[in-house]
């Protein structure tokens, strides 16, 4: 059975990359789902996070990398997937990812949510964080790879120009 992680990745950390790894070691496919028009603001285009992402995860056979529009439900179907992955840190992450579990019940309830809680040196990351971290000129060595490291270094650096 495929498994789908969906997610904005504005940009993938090692929170993210953790829990692809770990679903990948329950699932024989796990597809990386990058949703394109999120109700939140973007740093990266939906392609330029979709090419990170297939960086990221070049040298592993089980993860698969796409992007997807409209529901995340329709995307599972589409692609053949019964099983939603989702990652928790805090408390808060329960609460809507919850929320988020029931509504997809409701929209489909052949469409099941496992839930896998972060490594205790992720708890902090997030992708916001990162990004604030990063545009201020911090070490963000330990919270994401090389190549997103740069990709965020030279984001700021065209915006400050």
């Amino acid at each position: 059975m495929k498994a789908v992680f969906p997610g904005t990745f504005d940009p993938i950390h090692f929170g993210h990359i953790n829990i692809a790894y770990r679903a990948a070691k329950l699932f024989p496919t796990v597809i990386v789902a990058v949703y394109d028009k999120p109700l939140k603001d973007l740093l990266f285009s939906p392609e330029e996070r979709i090419q990170l992402a297939h960086e990221v995860f070049k040298n592993h056979d089980k993860i698969q990398v796409m992007g997807y529009s409209g529901l995340t439900v329709d995307f599972c179907k589409q692609v053949g997937s019964g099983v939603l992955v989702r990652g928790l840190r805090v408390f808060s992450d329960f609460e809507n990812e919850f929320r988020i579990a029931l509504a997809n019940q409701r929209l489909d309830p052949s469409i099941e949510m496992i839930s896998f809680i972060t490594q205790e040196q992720h708890t902090f990351l997030s992708a916001s964080t990162v990004k604030e971290i990063a545009v201020l000129g911090g070490d963000i060595s330990t919270m994401v790879p090389p190549i997103v490291s740069k990709a965020l270094q030279e984001k700021f650096k065209k915006q400050r120009e």
